[in-house]
């Protein structure tokens, strides 16, 4: 199974040296390239996709908020692709008339770890992606990427400074527990979790996700007491249907001016 909702491209061929295609936005404030990287000890490959912004523009996060336009790809047209998984750097959060999206400034580096289907078969990767930007005004963007893979390559500073660059773990935060209430609403479902954890730094922000894509997660109210973190959101069914939440399968990510946790599951 292919692990993304990311932004990229990038193979390689044997007999073939590195290539390297960078692709630009049609009003030029944002431009995407692949950081070809290097290949482990294990078979898979470590690249990235390097996202650059003019001055004074944002992209967005995997779960972008309520303000925000959450990014997209398709691989139509991959060869030999058994795995890609994403590693997102720690996001910074926006406010903006009063509404809050989250994302990053200037460049975003998304390390990917590849696996071929087939080892020591080229890995042709192709994508199309569908990002969103906004400076004054928030507006979509469509980039398409390609590139082949060395055989070997060597290490990337910026990729390995990206995936430095991530949440604390639970455990790392001193995370506690994790407990969620669930009651009926007008549109869905109402959640409240309550997080046991130490103060992350100033201005903690709660971040709730779940597994399923088509359940919206609205944005919710994040409040502190003692060592206890609040958060509570709606959750709706894109189609209006009816659906069952998995306490299990929720992922909870606290933002701050400090470190940021990321949190998975949570108890009745």
């Amino acid at each position: 199974m292919i692990k993304s909702n990311a932004l990229l491209a990038a193979a390689f061929s044997a007999a073939v040296l590195p290539v390297q295609t960078t692709a630009q936005s049609f009003d030029q404030v944002v431009q995407a390239e692949v950081l070809p990287g290097w290949r482990n000890d294990d078979g898979t490959h470590m690249a990235a996709v390097r996202i650059t912004l003019n001055p004074g523009w944002k992209t967005y996060w995997r779960a972008p908020g309520d303000a925000g336009i959450p990014p997209q790809i398709s691989w139509k047209g991959s060869r030999n692709l058994e795995d890609l998984s994403v590693t997102w750097p720690t996001p910074e959060v926006f406010w903006q008339n009063d509404m809050r999206s989250i994302g990053y400034t200037d460049e975003l580096v998304l390390p990917l770890s590849i696996a071929p289907k087939n080892a020591g078969e080229p890995v042709r990767l192709k994508a199309v992606l569908d990002i969103g930007v906004c400076r004054d005004v928030c507006v979509p963007q469509r980039l398409k990427v390609k590139a082949e893979l060395p055989e070997i390559g060597a290490r990337d500073a910026r990729i390995a400074a990206a995936l430095v660059d991530q949440p604390l773990t639970a455990d790392e935060a001193g995370v506690r527990k994790v407990t969620c209430s669930l009651a009926p609403s007008e549109y869905g479902v109402m959640l409240t979790a309550r997080i046991h954890m130490p103060v992350v730094g100033n201005a903690e922000v709660a971040v709730v996700e779940t597994a399923d894509p088509e359940i919206w997660v609205a944005e919710g109210t994040t409040t502190r007491s003692g060592n206890t973190l609040v958060t509570e959101t709606e959750m709706m069914h894109v189609t209006d249907s009816a659906f069952m939440v998995n306490r299990s399968d929720l992922r909870f990510t606290v933002l701050s001016g400090g470190d940021a946790v990321d949190i998975h599951g949570c108890s009745g």
